[in-house]
C-alpha cells in the first residue's frame, strides 16, 4: 500500500484548515494514483498545504487540477451576466468542440462584451477559449489573456539554401542544443542582458518586483508543453511578400515561446485580484475582469505589456544566438504575439479592448506566421483586416487531443514512425505534443482564407522541446 494513504487521514487534512469533505476525499483520491503513492506523509502535507494556500498555481495541472478548481474561492453571484448570447462569428465551426463554443457564449454574455469571434483552431481552455478574440468595453480580463502572457511566434530567414539542413544536419542539431533551453530548470549560466530588465515596473508593482531576479535568469529560454525552437525550410510563393524576398526555398528558424515565470506570477495574481473584485457566476467566474479606471486594472495592463515585452527579449535573444552560432545573415524576419489585450478602434468607431487568447492580430499588412505542427508546414500570412474576425485569424492548428488523450491514444512507435517518414528529427518533446493531437493546419487555413493571405510557408525538419515533462523521451532525436 501507498505510503501517503497509509499514513495520511482526513484529520491530517482538517488540520491543514481542509474542512470540506468532498475536497477531503479527492484530495486523499488523487493522492491515491499510481505517481502520487512514493510521497512520504511530509512531503504529502507540504504540497496539499502549498495547493491550499494557492489554488491558482495549480488549475492548470493536470493531476491536481479538480481540487485546485475546488479550492477556488467561488464567488457570490453580486455581477450577473446578460441573458442574451451576443451574436459572433465562428469559423471552422463543424470542427469546434462544445465546450469551446460554451465559453465563447458566455463570454458573449458578459455586461462588458461588444463584441467577440472563435477562430477556427479553437478549443476549450480556462475562462475565454484558445481562439477566442474578445473586444470588451474599457475593461481587461486576466484569463481572457491568459496564463503565457505575450507568448509569440519569431521567425528568422537566412540567406542559406535548405540543402544545408541535409548537409549540415548533425550541426544545426548540436547548435539547437548548445543554444538554447527549455523548461523550469534549464536556463543559461549566463544569460545575457537586455534593457527591458531595467523597465520601472520591476520595481513599481509587487507581483513583477518579486519576479525580477527569475527574469533574469530565464531571459533567453523557452517554456514546455507546445513551445519549440526549430530549423526548417522557408517557402516563398508569393512575389508581393513584404519580405522583400525573391520567390523560392531558404533556411529558416521558428521558434514559439512566452513570458516564461513572470508572465504566469502576473496572470495569477490579478486573476484572483479580478475574482474578488468582480464576482461572476460559476460558469463565468474565470472572466472576471479590471476596469482600465481602476488602480489594479492599470497595474494589470502595464505588467501585461512588460511580460509581452520580456517574451520578445527571449525570442530575440534566442535568434540572435543562432544567428551567431550559424555564422550567417538574416535576410527577414517575422515575429506576432498571441494571449495580450490592444486597445484598438472598431470598424463601427468605438475604442475596445480587444483580447486575443491564441489567436494572432491580422489587421491589414499585419505579418504573422500560423504554425501547423511537428510534422505540418506552417505558413507566412499577412492580415486582411476582416471585420468579422475583430482583425484576428488562428494562431495555429488547434489542439484535437487533450494532452491526456493524445498520452492515452498515441503509441510512442507511431510518432517515432511518422517523424521517420516526414523526414523530421525531434530533440525531447513527448506524446502530448504529437502531431496527431492537433488539427489539420490545411483545414484550418482554408476556413480563414478571407481573415489572411499566404506569402509562403514553414516546414519543419529539426524540432527541439522541453523534455522533463514528457519522460525524456527523445523520438527521432539524438
Amino acid at each position: 500500500m501507498a505510503k501517503n494513504t497509509q499514513k495520511l487521514h482526513g484529520k491530517d487534512l482538517r488540520q491543514l484548515g481542509f474542512t470540506d469533505d468532498k475536497q477531503i476525499s479527492l484530495a486523499l483520491d488523487i493522492l491515491d494514483q499510481r505517481e502520487l503513492r512514493k510521497l512520504d506523509k511530509g512531503s504529502a502535507l507540504a504540497l496539499l498545504r502549498d495547493i491550499k494556500a494557492d489554488p491558482f498555481k495549480y488549475v492548470r495541472d493536470q493531476v491536481w487540477r479538480p481540487l485546485a478548481q475546488e479550492l477556488v474561492p467561488q464567488p457570490s453571484r453580486d455581477v450577473a451576466l446578460n441573458p442574451s448570447i451576443k451574436d459572433y462569428r465562428r469559423y471552422g465551426d463543424a470542427f469546434i468542440e462544445d465546450g469551446a463554443r460554451k465559453q465563447m457564449d458566455t463570454a458573449m454574455q458578459l455586461p462588458v462584451t461588444i463584441d467577440g469571434a472563435l477562430m477556427p483552431d479553437a478549443h476549450q481552455g480556462y475562462g475565454l477559449p484558445i481562439g477566442g478574440v474578445l473586444a470588451v468595453d474599457n475593461a481587461v480580463i486576466p484569463y481572457g489573456v491568459g496564463m503565457d502572457i505575450g507568448c509569440r511566434m519569431a521567425l528568422s530567414v537566412f540567406d542559406v539554401p535548405p540543402r544545408y539542413l541535409e548537409q549540415r544536419r548533425d550541426e544545426l542539431k548540436k547548435l539547437l542544443h548548445n543554444h538554447t533551453r527549455f523548461g523550469n530548470k534549464e536556463v543559461f549560466k549566463n544569460p545575457a542582458d537586455d534593457p527591458v530588465l531595467e523597465r520601472p515596473e520591476f520595481r513599481e508593482i509587487g507581483v513583477v518586483r518579486g519576479k525580477r531576479e527569475a527574469a533574469i535568469s530565464q531571459l533567453g529560454s523557452s517554456g514546455s508543453g507546445n513551445h519549440f525552437v526549430e530549423w526548417g525550410i522557408v517557402d516563398i510563393t508569393a512575389e508581393d511578400n513584404e519580405l522583400n524576398l525573391p520567390l523560392g526555398q531558404y533556411l529558416g528558424l521558428l521558434s514559439h515561446s512566452g513570458s516564461r515565470g513572470l508572465g504566469a506570477a502576473i496572470a495569477q495574481h490579478y486573476t484572483k485580484v479580478a475574482m474578488n473584485k468582480c464576482p461572476l457566476p460559476p460558469e463565468a467566474r474565470y472572466l472576471a475582469w479590471l476596469g482600465l479606471d481602476t488602480q489594479e486594472g492599470q497595474e494589470y495592463w502595464a505588467a501585461m505589456n512588460l511580460a509581452g515585452d520580456y517574451a520578445s527579449a527571449c525570442h530575440r535573444d534566442i535568434h540572435r544566438r543562432l544567428a551567431k552560432a550559424l555564422g550567417q545573415d538574416v535576410l527577414a524576419k517575422v515575429e506576432n504575439h498571441h494571449n495580450f489585450a490592444w486597445k484598438e478602434e472598431l470598424p463601427d468607431g468605438r475604442q475596445a479592448v480587444v483580447h486575443r487568447k491564441g489567436a494572432t492580430p491580422a489587421g491589414a499588412g499585419v505579418l504573422g506566421v500560423i504554425p501547423g505542427s511537428m510534422t505540418a508546414p506552417g505558413f507566412i500570412v499577412r492580415g486582411r483586416g476582416e471585420r468579422d474576425s475583430i482583425q484576428s485569424a488562428s494562431h495555429g492548428a488547434g489542439r484535437r487531443l487533450s494532452r491526456t488523450q493524445a498520452k492515452q491514444q498515441v503509441t510512442e512507435g507511431e510518432l517515432r514512425r511518422l517523424l521517420r517518414d516526414q523526414g523530421v528529427e525531434l530533440i525531447g518533446g513527448g506524446l502530448d505534443e504529437a502531431p496527431m493531437a492537433y488539427k489539420d493546419i490545411h483545414q484550418v487555413m482554408a476556413h480563414q482564407r478571407d481573415l489572411v493571405d499566404v506569402l509562403g510557408s514553414f516546414t519543419p525538419r529539426i524540432v527541439r522541446m522541453d523534455a522533463g515533462g514528457s519522460g525524456k523521451s527523445r523520438y527521432g532525436g539524438e
